[in-house]
């Protein structure tokens, strides 16, 4: 069976699961918990966007466990909440995230990170179902440029910069910096970023292909909120659906990419969502 024959069954699979979680939810869905290093809110048309922002001020939203762990709940909250249809990730106008916490890292052995599999939870960001939105202001460094890399698209504040500086300290990214990063802007220019430690201005990341969009730190996240909204207006299956088949791109070569996006192209007949749209054309 083919790459793409292969993931198309997963999917289809995954499909009827999140659809039967999606039921479960509508019923028995509560208010999100209380969170010490996030904040959440609905906002948008109807409430069908949610806003995180990342809330460690002091450390300038140093990733530590703690923030990833409830990160990731919110995310997974996101997805189960059939009033969401995407969401918008962001920091404060200083920082994004300034990057993994060096205080929980700087005792660490190898031992301990392999056998627990450190960093390894942050991937959880990167398999949300629904759109996700980075809004970067500030310094996005280290894993929070990993972070925001995650998302599905990137629209930067005028001032921020994007860096993987891991290896002024001694050690190299660990959450897709030399892979994700490699991707969006190519070998030669990640490699620089990687081995200089030098971060690039938001104008360097939107030339390179990093980011979609540039606005004004003061409207930076009002926009992102906007383009999340015009996102969740959409049929939410078939925005999951196109995202799938876009992400797979960055992992299928060429042939098996097309043949996995025509069985989605496909499936989506099977919704009344197309069968609506269609229609009303």
């Amino acid at each position: 069976m083919s790459l793409a024959l292969k993931s198309f069954s997963r999917l289809s699979r995954s499909i009827l699961v999140n659809n039967q979680q999606s039921l479960l939810c509508a019923r028995s869905y509560c208010a999100p918990a209380s969170y010490q290093y996030i904040k959440t809110e609905k906002t948008g048309t109807d409430g069908r966007v949610c806003l995180i922002q990342l809330n460690r001020p002091k450390a300038l939203n140093a990733l530590c466990d703690g923030l990833m762990t409830e990160l990731v709940q919110a995310l997974k909250e996101c997805d189960n909440d059939p009033t969401v249809g995407a969401v918008v990730l962001t920091g404060s106008e200083k920082a994004f995230a300034a990057g993994a916490d060096i205080k929980e890292m700087q005792n660490k052995t190898m031992a301990e990170n392999y056998t627990t599999g450190f960093l390894e939870y942050w991937e959880n960001v990167s398999k949300m179902r629904k759109p996700l939105i980075a809004a970067v202001n500030g310094f996005a460094l280290g894993g929070g440029c990993e972070v925001a890399m995650m998302c599905d698209i990137i629209y930067a504040g005028e001032k921020a910069k994007f860096g993987q500086p891991e290896i002024t300290i001694g050690t190299i990214p660990g959450g897709g910096g030399t892979q994700r990063l490699t991707r969006a802007i190519g070998k030669s220019r990640a490699m620089e970023m990687n081995l200089t430690g030098v971060p690039i201005s938001a104008q360097e990341a939107s030339d390179w292909g990093l980011v979609a969009r540039i606005f004004p730190p003061g409207e930076l996240v009002a926009e992102a909120v906007k383009k999340a909204d015009k996102i969740a207006s959409h049929s939410k299956i078939i925005v999951q659906l196109c995202k799938e088949a876009t992400n797979a791109s960055q992992e299928l070569p060429l042939a098996e990419g097309m043949r996995f996006e025509k069985r989605l192209f496909h499936t989506t007949f099977a919704t009344k969502d197309r069968l609506e749209g269609m229609t009303a054309f």
